[in-house]
């Protein structure tokens, strides 16, 4: 399936085989218990990094294959249960720091029009998944990108 703004396709990547005599139990070759991967995720949060970072550190340096599979429950649902989860979700954050780099550089290189259209695609793509979040009650309904409050947001 092709791009929703470039006409390439996307690029195929390895996927998690699926298991069904897996799905629930962790694998036996597993070290660590439910509690300790739990406390782990929770001090990783707490020194700055994001879910997804914190889902690779497990799998590379402690050998957790999957956190859901360990604890039963994903990263963000642990984070909340502990109240250490971030107001707004990974991909938004992300999104609108990759806006704010792009307005920074159009405010000193104001004739690029290049980067003038991928700052409207990715503010398009930042409305779109704040609606999608507003739907699912991630976000509060009268909840709203702006650019100016969006620095502060992203600072704080």
């Amino acid at each position: 399936m092709a791009r929703m703004y470039a006409r390439r396709r996307g690029r195929s990547g390895s996927k998690r085989p699926f298991s069904s005599k897996l799905r629930g139990k962790p694998p036996e070759w597993v070290e660590m218990t439910t509690e300790e991967v739990e406390t782990k995720v929770v001090d990783l949060h707490n020194q700055g990094l994001a879910t997804s970072a914190i889902g690779i550190l497990m799998r590379d340096n402690y050998g957790v294959p999957s956190i859901a599979l360990v604890t039963g429950k994903k990263i963000t649902r642990i984070l909340k249960e502990r109240d250490s989860a971030s107001k707004l979700p990974e991909d938004l954050q992300n999104l609108m720091r990759k806006a704010l780099r792009l307005r920074k550089h159009l405010g000193v290189n104001t004739r690029d029009i290049h980067n003038k259209r991928a700052l409207q695609l990715e503010e398009s793509k930042i409305r779109r998944l704040v609606k999608y979040y507003r739907r699912e009650k991630v976000l509060p309904a009268d909840w709203k990108y702006k650019p100016e409050t969006a620095e502060v947001v992203m600072r704080g």
